[in-house]
């Protein structure tokens, strides 16, 4: 069987193209790579990659996000770190971002939060493979660390 290799990229749908860019850039350190004028704009936090996340505008009046409607429940950034994760954590509770909850699944530590119109992303930090714990990866919790150890940067 035939497989990809990676999931390469995903496209949001948005109202406000450039106040989401914003957020993108101002809380994850992302950075633009190219734009189709007002319509598109591609980011990336990867520097060999030409875009991991592309928003494209819609209408002002589209609505928003729906918990109850078939689609995207969220996305999530990989940090390479759980320091990495601590110091996004206490900055995005520094610039008021919306936060929905944190997700202890046991092989990983999860901030879930909003962008500007609603979508839900989630940032975490993943053990290494050899740090699993045997059996369900993804069932209780028990991750061995805090977003609240927070190293002074």
């Amino acid at each position: 069987m035939v497989k990809p290799l990676k999931l390469g990229h995903l496209v949001l749908r948005v109202r406000d193209i450039d106040r989401c860019a914003r957020f993108y850039t101002d809380v994850l350190g992302l950075h633009v790579t190219s734009r189709i004028g007002d319509r598109m704009v591609f980011m990336t936090a990867d520097e060999e990659a030409s875009h991991e996340l592309a928003l494209m505008a819609i209408s002002p009046d589209s609505p928003g996000p729906e918990p109850e409607r078939v689609g995207l429940y969220h996305f999530a950034w990989q940090m390479e770190s759980l320091e990495d994760l601590q110091r996004l954590y206490r900055e995005m509770k520094e610039k008021d971002v919306k936060i929905g909850g944190i997700g202890d699944h046991g092989i990983s530590l999860g901030v879930y939060f909003f962008d500007p119109e609603g979508n839900e992303i989630e940032v975490f930090y993943e053990l290494p493979r050899d740090q699993w714990p045997e059996g369900e990866t993804f069932q209780g919790s028990g991750f061995p660390g805090s977003l609240e150890e927070v190293t002074a940067s």
